[in-house]
């Protein structure tokens, strides 16, 4: 079969992961270099988007006889997935776009020529497509605001608590940011740190099994969080109620979901159920919040204090940390939008138009 041929069958099978790969001159281009054997091609083809045993595969690739030998390649690759619970077999599956193959270049930190080679293609591929395809359905992510910017502790969300869902988890790791790293292969990066994007359960033991990630503690996992609000970095997590595998720190010049927004005006994530608020009276009208917000939703103009706007309030709380005057607050937005549920998110993803 014709390799470019192989390569747009590819990028179909890829496009019914609920974050899918919908068609595009880039999207060939990054699947040429993450799949550059014709053996791997082939395996993924068939690969299922869901964790199958190696003894499924097996009789799935009858007529491969080294399809272990193939996958183990392909882990190491960044394109394969695959689990290894105590008394239990390997199970593999075949990674999605997001969370996936578009980040485990750059996980690691490394600078590699395939990583440097993909970047450019990774923001023609985000011009081309796929920012619409984050905009599809319902958003894949969320903004998770910071519990002590809320005026009203009692008005923290469950679903917005972070620390008793990180206390939660059984397994946390921390890899580098790969937005930014994109951006800084192309010569366009900030100065936001990078070792900052954590991933819990599966995903995590994953990344640090294939060296893309280092394991942390709860204890580092909540000063990771703490230091990127100081930063001035936003959480950005699983829109999922009830579910947490990702949370991702994001700026807004370099990061997927909020440079989208801010470069393209499309809605990729959920705002949080919280919008900044400014005591008019003690605002020192300093411009520090103004300096920190991602998402230019908060100046001081003419009048001697900040102002808000609301429709461009993502809800972060990144703006009320170095209030020197300890005037911006975040408070309830309205009606309480909470995250859908896992059959709600996955209805809606692969729903395709």
């Amino acid at each position: 079969m014709d390799r470019t041929k192989m390569y747009e069958d590819l990028a179909k099978h890829l496009d019914q992961a609920p974050i899918g790969a919908p068609m595009s001159p880039a999207l060939l281009g990054l699947l040429e270099i993450l799949f550059p054997e014709e053996n791997e091609i082939n395996v993924a083809l068939k690969l299922p988007l869901v964790n199958k045993t190696l003894s499924e595969l097996k009789t799935l690739y009858s007529d491969v006889p080294n399809i272990e030998d193939i996958l183990d390649r392909m882990v190491k690759r960044g394109t394969v997935f695959v689990s290894r619970r105590p008394g239990e077999g390997k199970k593999y599956r075949l990674l999605p776009s997001v969370v996936g193959w578009a980040e485990t270049p750059y996980w690691g930190g490394k600078d590699t020529p395939e990583a440097r080679k993909m970047a450019p293609l990774w923001l023609r591929y985000r011009e081309e497509a796929y920012a619409q395809e984050m905009t599809r359905g319902v958003p894949p992510t969320r903004v998770i605001p910071v519990s002590q910017t809320v005026q009203d502790p009692g008005n923290v969300l469950p679903f917005d608590a972070l620390k008793p869902m990180v206390e939660a988890t059984s397994y946390r790791a921390v890899g580098h940011c790969p937005c930014r790293k994109i951006k800084t292969f192309v010569g366009e990066g900030c100065d936001h740190s990078t070792e900052n994007c954590l991933h819990f359960g599966s995903m995590a033991r994953y990344m640090v099994e294939q060296d893309m990630a280092r394991e942390i503690t709860v204890e580092e996992t909540l000063q990771i969080l703490k230091d990127s609000n100081e930063e001035g970095l936003v959480h950005v997590g699983d829109n999922i109620e009830g579910h947490l595998a990702t949370i991702c720190n994001c700026c807004g010049c370099c990061c997927n979901f909020l440079a989208t927004k801010n470069q393209m005006g499309l809605q990729t994530f959920s705002i949080s159920n919280f919008v900044a608020q400014v005591d008019v009276e003690t605002c020192a009208a300093c411009g520090t919040c103004e300096e920190r917000c991602p998402m230019g939703a908060i100046a001081v103009g003419d009048e001697e204090y900040a102002v808000v706007d609301a429709d461009k309030c993502i809800g972060c709380g990144v703006c009320t940390p170095t209030c020197s005057t300890e005037s911006v607050d975040l408070i309830l937005r309205g009606e309480v939008k909470p995250p859908p549920t896992l059959e709600e998110f996955m209805t809606a993803r692969l729903s395709k138009p």
